[in-house]
């Protein structure tokens, strides 16, 4: 099918440029045309990126990726918002949990992402002071971010393609991230 080969060529194409395997995605489209189909619909959801900064938006992502992931999928998310030009000590100081070497911005969309994923109470006033700072269409890039980033593991988790934890690199820095705890993990 060309519809298939073109999706193969693209996978490719993005395995190249991000160093990341997509093997999960290639044996989902050999398995079920259909379901790589859908799946692939749902995929623009995580750039989708409207009225907030790009720290605060690829901070909230770091998080959510490193809720299901401590691995690939984290590296990935990193690799991005490195290509989008989020600064490296910005990034290395979401993968410390460093608030006190955040900017406001990006400590925000890390401390809305960590109570959502970590379902803490406090996530309701950090959604007000998300739409209050940067508005709903900000409050909506967050959420969908956070939840692509989440996304992503777990399907690959399900497909039989999660790899173990790994140092993420950041520049010429290797950190070793750990997993923010939620509570699907405590179940």
């Amino acid at each position: 099918m060309l519809l298939d080969w073109i999706a193969r060529r693209q996978m490719a194409a993005f395995e190249k440029k991000f160093n990341y395997d997509l093997g999960y995605a290639r044996d989902l489209l050999q398995a079920s045309r259909p379901a790589f189909w859908k799946f692939s619909r749902l995929m623009p959801m995580g750039q989708h990126r409207e009225g907030v900064p790009a720290s605060a938006w690829h901070a909230a992502k770091i998080v959510g990726a490193r809720s299901e992931d401590c691995g690939p999928c984290v590296q990935l998310v990193v690799d991005m918002a490195r290509a989008d030009g989020m600064r490296d000590e910005v990034i290395a100081a979401v993968l410390r949990d460093d608030l006190a070497a955040m900017d406001a911005d990006t400590a925000l969309g890390y401390r809305f992402a960590r109570a959502v994923v970590t379902r803490d109470a406090q996530a309701l006033d950090l959604r007000d002071e998300v739409i209050r700072m940067h508005g709903p269409k900000a409050l909506a890039s967050l959420a969908l971010g956070i939840t692509a980033a989440r996304m992503y593991p777990m399907l690959k988790l399900a497909l039989g393609h999660a790899r173990a934890c790994v140092q993420v690199r950041v520049g010429a820095q290797t950190f070793a991230p750990a997993m923010v705890k939620n509570l699907a993990h405590a179940l």
